[in-house]
């Protein structure tokens, strides 16, 4: 293992344990938590009454057209889950082998594999430190006579700097995919992200802010497009001759019952969206004096989602990121660790053999996210800031002890 590896490893995930006091006492605080308390039983009871399960149903093509407009966007396609709406996407845009890909280095490694699905070469791009996000400063040096497309990641929530990347695109003859999977509902001056693009893809993962169970979804506004997935998706099955396939496709569906519980989540939307961004609204009032952490913040003219409430640490916290979920966990918080950057991970380490991307590995340290969810109260945020306040007390006071007894 090479010490680049070793430094970004992330620890073993922490024990989780029980409150012992406050709201959840003798329960524990999860990461994320989906709410189904809308039709999604019904529907799904109509799945099971009409015998419609499978991919054959009207929730498919009901969920499709509601979602996409919540996109901005007139055409949707759903397909089994985020990774292979992206996989489809760059197969529709015809993006294969000997074609280049920019994507961030700072991201789940879905992006990265969705590119080598379809043989692409990737070329990583670090992220800005405030949203991270593509630069797009940096993506236009990246650019190569080969690059035939650009992935922007809406990392947690956050929109990626499309006033700069689309222009960009466009100028040097270049397709747009947005990564939308954690972004449902954010926004740039008032459009929506899904719309910014050539196509865009979302996951309906049980922790995203939509949710199906597992499920995606490819949005765009060009109709050629989408009718192409949509044949990509289903074996690429002739539309007037079953069984009769004029190029390769896949088995990307998704299940009536998973459309059924899309279409109530859908039906919420906004309602969704502003519970995540009310969550951050209390942390922000009970974090933001603390030294030493970074609150997320929002770009002017942007609306971030806030998929997670993400916070960085620096050495004034007291301890390090990792040291913080150990602590937490043990008060029975669940956090998560900030992404491996793709040149880090051991599946893509010698393909990016002596790439560095500071920012990328800076977060990658120095970054966890709290839980954030629609099932949280104010007095739930109140008790898991208040461990956040105590172990930053204990921490910096055996800082400033060490510091006093070696001097």
């Amino acid at each position: 293992m090479t010490d680049l590896l070793r430094k970004l490893q992330p620890g073993n995930e922490p024990t989780l344990a029980s409150c012992a006091d406050g709201p959840r006492a003798g329960k524990f605080y999860p990461v994320a938590e989906t709410r189904l308390d809308g039709n999604e039983r019904r529907y799904l009871n109509e799945c099971l009454d009409t015998n419609w399960i499978s991919s054959t149903g009207q929730f498919v093509g009901r969920f499709e057209r509601a979602f996409a407009a919540e996109a901005s966007c007139e055409f949707g396609v759903a397909c089994a889950n985020g990774t292979v709406a992206l996989h489809l996407a760059l197969a529709s845009l015809g993006i294969g082998r000997d074609d280049e890909v920019i994507i961030p280095a700072f991201t789940m490694i879905a992006v990265a594999n969705a590119c080598r699905y379809v043989g692409a070469d990737i070329r990583l791009v670090d992220v800005d430190p405030v949203h991270f996000n593509l630069q797009p400063d940096l993506v236009e040096a990246a650019m190569t006579p080969r690059t035939k497309a650009i992935i922007a990641v809406h990392t947690y929530g956050h929109p990626a700097d499309m006033r700069r990347l689309q222009p960009l695109a466009a100028h040097h003859g270049i397709q747009i995919i947005e990564d939308a999977a954690e972004a449902h509902g954010a926004e740039i001056d008032g459009k929506r992200v899904g719309a910014w693009g050539r196509a865009a893809t979302f996951s309906f993962y049980a922790n995203k802010i939509v949710t199906t169970g597992e499920g995606g979804f490819l949005a765009t506004n060009d109709g050629a497009l989408a009718r192409f997935a949509r044949r990509l998706r289903d074996h690429a099955f002739h539309p007037e001759r079953h069984f009769w396939h004029e190029y390769v496709g896949f088995n990307y569906r998704m299940t009536n019952m998973q459309a059924a519980i899309g279409l109530a989540q859908t039906e919420r939307f906004d309602a969704i969206v502003d519970s995540r961004r009310q969550v951050r609204a209390w942390y922000d009032a009970r974090l933001r004096s603390l030294s030493g952490l970074t609150p997320p913040t929002e770009d002017a003219g942007c609306r971030s989602v806030f998929w997670m409430y993400s916070i960085t640490l620096d050495e004034r916290f007291g301890c390090t990121a990792y040291e913080l979920r150990c602590r937490l966990a043990a008060r029975g918080v669940e956090t998560r660790s900030f992404f491996v950057p793709i040149h880090a991970q051991p599946a893509y380490a010698e393909a990016f053999a002596g790439q560095r991307y500071s920012v990328s590995e800076s977060l990658a340290t120095s970054g966890l996210y709290l839980p954030t969810h629609p099932g949280l109260t104010e007095e739930d945020v109140d008790w898991i800031c208040g461990r956040l306040h105590d172990i930053h007390a204990d921490a910096t006071a055996a800082a400033t002890a060490s510091r006093r007894a070696t001097q």
